[in-house]
């Protein structure tokens, strides 16, 4: 019996072993998952919420139950039963393909994400981050694993505007951050899923404390939608298990690329004016 089979369903199983200790709404998510696997695949915590009638508490005591971090990581063990380990690298490469084969695939999937999100774009939301962001007193921007590097571009590339701004892929100085925060400074909150605890966290505090919250993920009916002010929704087509994004990676920067595009096309004198400041002082420090 290979490995591939002796782990087989063991996700399932784990929830059949615990179904006697359950509570009664506990129960009712738990069977909708055994009954439903792959559509769960496809669920945020908020649709499974939704579609069971029962709370986001309720789901993540369950997996807090079945010895899972999160939603989350219920759905990549929960992978394990239902796709072949060569899936989870990347959803239409076969282990038989050649590099030259993959890499058409790989740049196939990612333009097909590019053109849907595109589609689904919200022009006032657009306008909205737009607006915010030219008038931000402060720019935080948030995001954790793959996420982090692109609020590592985006402090780079906004930092061109004047404004002061910081990424923090830290969960302890989000917290710090967003505790200090005012009305007039803006969260910029980049997470794949919308469901990262830290980032839930720290976008709660800075909205309480008066700050605007903007939010680019993947899932428009995700925790960090749910509670944004302004919702960028960028459509990876990926398997929606895995821990670590590919394409959604691009397809975040693509959203960043417009907001820095939009924000030059409504001030361009003083991006400008900023970008030749910065070139002539580091032309000086080159031969």
């Amino acid at each position: 019996m290979t490995t591939r089979e002796n782990k087989q369903n063991a996700c399932l199983a784990l929830i059949h072993n615990m179904l006697h200790a359950l509570t009664k709404t506990e129960l009712k998510v738990a069977e909708y998952i055994i009954s439903n696997p792959a559509e769960v695949m496809h669920m945020t915590i908020t649709e499974l919420a939704e579609t069971t009638g029962s709370a986001e508490a309720t789901i993540s005591r369950l997996c807090k139950k079945l010895s899972f971090a999160g939603f989350q990581s219920l759905k990549i063990a929960l992978a394990s039963d239902l796709y072949e380990p060569m899936e989870s690298v990347y959803n239409e490469v076969n282990p038989d393909d050649t590099i030259n084969i993959a890499a058409g695939k790989i740049f196939h999937n990612i333009n097909e994400a590019l053109q849907d999100t595109l589609k689904i774009l919200n022009p006032e939301s657009l306008d909205r981050a737009v607006t915010a962001i030219l008038s931000a007193r402060r720019i935080e921007v948030y995001a954790t694993g793959g996420s982090a590097p692109i609020a590592l571009d985006v402090e780079h590339r906004f930092s061109r505007f004047g404004t002061p701004i910081r990424s923090h892929a830290d969960q302890d100085m989000q917290v710090i951050s967003a505790s200090l925060l005012h009305p007039g400074d803006v969260v910029l909150a980049i997470s794949h899923s919308g469901s990262n605890y830290s980032i839930l966290e720290s976008v709660k505090i800075a909205k309480d404390n008066g700050a605007t919250v903007i939010a680019i993920t993947s899932y428009l009916r995700s925790p960090l939608s749910q509670i944004a002010h302004i919702i960028l929704n960028g459509m990876a087509k990926e398997v929606n298990h895995r821990s670590e994004a590919m394409s959604s990676r691009l397809i975040h920067l693509a959203l960043i690329d417009v907001l820095y595009v939009g924000a030059m096309l409504r001030q361009p004198d003083r991006i400008i004016s900023n970008m030749q400041k910065i070139r002539e002082n580091i032309a000086k420090k080159r031969f």
